[in-house]
C-alpha cells in the first residue's frame, strides 16, 4: 500500500509539471511578440500565433479526451506531451513567421492532450473526496504559471532569446514523461474499439470553422463580409450532422448523453459563462487602467495578480471543504462572488480609484476559485469510468469556448461604441462590456440553482 502511494505521489509531481508547461507557455508567449515579429519580420501574422494554438487545442481536446478513454490516459498522455515538445522544439528553431505559426499548431495538438489528461488521471488515481484536494492543488499551477510567466518570458528575451521560452519546455517535459510513464500503472483491458470518425471529423470541422470566424472577425475580417458568415454556415451545418452523427455512433466522440446528466450539464453552462467573464476582466480592465486612468502598461499588468493569487486560494478551500458542506453550496457561492465583483464591476466610473479595481479582480477571483473546482470534481463523480476522459476534457472545451466567444463579442460591441479614441469614448465602450459580463453573471446565479442538490455519500463516492 505504501509503494502504491508513493507512484501515485510521484505521478501526480509529473503531471503537475506536465500542466506547468502547458500553462506557462500562454504567459510567456505573450511576453515575447515584440521580439518574435522583429527578429521574424512577421508583425501582420502575430496574432496567429496565439490564435492557431487557440483552435488546434479547443478540436484536439475532446478527441484527446474520447482517446484517453479508449485506450488509456497513459498513451494518450505521452502522445500528447510528445506532440507538445516536438512542437515546442521547432518554435524554437522557426525562422520565418509562417514556420512559427505551423509549429505552434502542433504545440496546441499536443496542448489539446495535456490538460484535460491530466485532470482525468487525477480523476482516476484519487477517490472522490480526495480528488476535490488535489485539483484544488492543480487549479494553483494555472495561477503560478500567470504570476511568474511575465517574469520568465522577460528574462530570456532580454538576456539570452525569445527562442529559450520554448527551449525551456524541453526538461521539465522530459521529468514529466519519466514520472508518469515510468510510476503510472494502470489497468486497461484490451478489446476491440469502434473509433467514430465520422463524428471527429464533423466536429473538427464545426469547430474549427467558429472559432476561425471568431478569431479574425471584426479584424482580419469584417463581420459581415462573405467568408465570416460562410464559415458560420458550415459551423451550423456541420453541427447539425455532428450531432446525428453521435446519436447513431457506437462509441460516440462525444457522448450527447453528458448534456443530458444534469450534474455535468450544469457544471458545462457554468464554466462557459464563468470564463466569458474572466475573458472580460483579463482583457478590458487592464485597458481601463491604462487608456482611461493614464497608468503604465507595466501598472495594468500588475493589476490582475491580486485575481491569480485568490483563485488558488479559494480553489483549495473549496477542494477541501466541499465534501463537508456540499460542491452545490461552492459553486453558488462562486457564482455569487463572480456576480458581487460584477456589481461592482458595473458601477465603475472615470472616479474609480486603483483600489477599487483591486477589490474587483479579488472578489472575482474568489468566485472562479469556488466554482471551477467543485465544478470539475462534480463531473468527474457523475461521470461513468468509461466517460471520465471525454467529460473532463468536455469542461476544458466550454472554458475556451467561453473565451473565445466573449472576446469576439466583446470586442465587436466595443469596436461598435468606440468611433473615436479618447478616455472619454473608450469609457462608454468599456462600460457596455462591463454592463453584459453584470448579465452574464446574473445568468450564472440562475443556472447554478438547476444543479441537483447532493445525496448522501454521493460526492464522496469512489469510483
Amino acid at each position: 500500500m505504501s509503494q502504491k502511494r508513493t507512484n501515485r505521489t510521484v505521478v501526480t509531481i509529473g503531471l503537475l509539471a506536465a500542466l506547468f508547461i502547458g500553462a506557462l507557455d500562454s504567459t510567456v508567449v505573450t511576453t515575447a511578440t515584440t521580439s518574435i515579429a522583429k527578429d521574424l519580420n512577421g508583425l501582420s501574422l502575430l496574432s496567429w500565433i496565439f490564435s492557431i494554438y487557440t483552435l488546434t487545442t479547443c478540436v484536439t481536446t475532446p478527441i484527446f479526451g474520447k482517446l484517453a478513454d479508449l485506450y488509456g490516459r497513459k498513451s494518450i498522455f505521452t502522445v500528447g506531451l510528445a506532440l507538445f515538445l516536438i512542437g515546442s522544439i521547432l518554435c524554437g528553431a522557426a525562422q520565418s513567421m509562417p514556420e512559427l505559426i505551423w509549429f505552434r499548431a502542433i504545440q496546441g495538438i499536443g496542448a489539446g492532450a495535456l490538460t484535460p489528461v491530466t485532470f482525468t488521471i487525477i480523476g482516476d488515481l484519487y477517490t472522490g473526496e480526495q480528488r476535490g484536494k488535489v485539483q484544488g492543488i492543480l487549479a494553483s499551477v494555472w495561477s503560478i504559471a500567470g504570476l511568474i510567466g511575465p517574469f520568465v518570458g522577460g528574462y530570456f528575451v532580454d538576456t539570452i532569446s525569445w527562442r529559450w521560452i520554448f527551449y525551456m519546455n524541453i526538461p521539465v517535459s522530459i521529468i514529466s514523461f519519466i514520472l508518469v510513464f515510468g510510476f503510472l500503472h494502470e489497468r486497461f483491458s484490451k478489446v476491440s474499439k469502434s473509433i467514430d470518425y465520422l463524428g471527429a471529423l464533423t466536429f473538427t470541422i464545426c469547430i474549427s470553422s467558429l472559432l476561425l470566424a471568431l478569431l479574425t472577425g471584426g479584424e482580419t475580417y469584417a463581420w459581415d463580409s462573405s467568408i465570416i458568415l460562410v464559415l458560420f454556415l458550415l459551423a451550423a451545418v456541420f453541427l447539425l450532422l455532428f450531432l446525428r452523427v453521435e446519436t447513431k455512433a457506437k462509441e460516440p466522440m462525444l457522448p450527447l448523453l453528458l448534456f443530458r446528466e444534469r450534474r455535468m450539464a450544469i457544471p458545462y453552462v457554468l464554466g462557459f459563462f464563468g470564463f466569458c467573464v474572466v475573458a472580460g476582466v483579463t482583457i478590458y480592465i487592464p485597458l481601463w487602467i491604462q487608456n482611461v486612468m493614464g497608468y503604465s502598461a507595466t501598472k495594468s499588468g500588475l493589476m490582475l495578480m491580486p485575481m491569480s493569487i485568490a483563485w488558488p486560494i479559494a480553489a483549495n478551500l473549496s477542494g477541501r471543504y466541499m465534501f463537508r458542506f456540499g460542491a452545490k453550496r461552492f459553486m453558488t457561492l462562486g457564482t455569487i462572488f463572480v456576480m458581487g465583483g460584477a456589481i461592482w464591476l458595473y458601477t465603475f466610473d472615470m472616479t474609480s480609484s486603483y483600489l477599487q479595481i483591486i477589490g474587483i479582480v479579488i472578489v472575482i477571483g474568489f468566485g472562479m476559485g469556488f466554482l471551477s473546482t467543485t465544478a470539475i470534481v462534480t463531473i468527474q463523480n457523475a461521470a461513468a469510468g468509461n466517460n471520465r476522459g471525454v467529460a473532463t476534457s468536455t469542461n476544458s472545451l466550454m472554458g475556451a469556448l467561453g473565451q473565445t466567444v466573449a472576446v469576439a463579442v466583446f470586442g465587436m460591441l466595443f469596436n461598435h461604441v468606440v468611433t473615436v479614441e479618447t478616455p472619454v469614448k473608450m469609457a462608454d465602450g468599456m462600460h457596455l462590456i462591463f454592463t453584459l459580463i453584470l448579465a452574464i453573471a446574473i445568468v450564472n446565479l440562475i443556472v447554478v440553482n438547476l444543479l441537483p442538490s447532493e445525496r448522501k455519500g454521493q460526492e464522496s463516492q469512489t469510483v
